[in-house]
């Protein structure tokens, strides 16, 4: 299986000022497949963008990038940010991108003509539950996704967050049984309960899921992401092979 890190697990380095270049030097080191970057931690997009691109070439890493930003704004309309996601996905040689559905209940256009603008034979494009009602929930995706598999295109996905099921109240292993047929992607993170007070944890194995039964359900053919904060590299390095161990990757 194919093991991919987001770079909110270095998020207290993000902080200090490591760049995300610089990261893919360490996610090389650590031995995962490929890096997740997010787009809320460049600094300089000019320069950084390329920075990454030819480290993870040089490293023969796998590049996906995170957009904190939906697909359909509220008056349904398409994004006219996408283009520049795009293009950005190319200067970073991204195999994947990965957004918010947002407001499709209101979109009243026609699919493929807005997503024939996009490089999706290039780029995979996904959509993920997040930790809002609008873009978590699985009649929020499901909409959107079959209206887009309706219309041909295929090659849009969905990524499966684990640990998001918690924020919106959804069933993690009914979402899990509903969504697979979409599922191109897996992010995992477990999340703690503490009397109604949630935080992600740092550990796979610690929280409310057990998150190899749930996997159980989901296509074993994708790629997987590790997306938590961890304080050093040796936690990271033991929640690679703790990940690699239990799925026999």
């Amino acid at each position: 299986m194919t093991l991919i890190l987001n770079t909110w697990i270095f998020e207290s380095d993000v902080k200090k000022g490591a760049t995300q270049a610089e990261l893919v030097d360490r996610v090389a080191k650590l031995g995962a497949d490929g890096i997740e970057v997010r787009r809320e931690y460049f600094k300089n997009l000019d320069s950084e963008l390329s920075d990454v691109a030819t480290r993870a070439k040089a490293h023969n890493l796998i590049v996906n990038l995170s957009v904190p930003d939906v697909v359909f704004l509220e008056d349904g309309s398409v994004n006219p940010m996408l283009s520049q996601y795009f293009e950005e996905g190319k200067k970073l040689g991204i195999s994947k991108i990965k957004f918010n559905t947002g407001h499709f209940v209101n979109f009243k256009g026609d699919l493929a003509e807005e997503f024939s603008k996009f490089p999706l034979d290039e780029i995979e494009m996904n959509v993920e539950n997040d930790q809002t009602p609008v873009s978590g929930t699985v009649e929020a995706i499901t909409n959107f996704l079959s209206a887009a598999h309706d219309k041909g295109l295929t090659q849009l996905g969905y990524v499966y967050d684990l640990g998001n099921w918690a924020f919106t109240h959804g069933d993690a292993v009914e979402s899990a049984k509903a969504l697979a047929k979409y599922t191109h992607y897996i992010h995992l993170k477990n999340t703690i309960d503490n009397n109604g007070e949630l935080t992600t944890s740092a550990d796979l194995n610690t929280g409310m899921y057990d998150w190899k039964n749930i996997i159980s359900y989901l296509p074993g053919d994708v790629q997987f992401a590790l997306e938590y904060p961890m304080d050093t590299d040796e936690q990271i390095a033991a929640q690679i092979k703790l990940f690699r161990t239990e799925v026999g990757a």
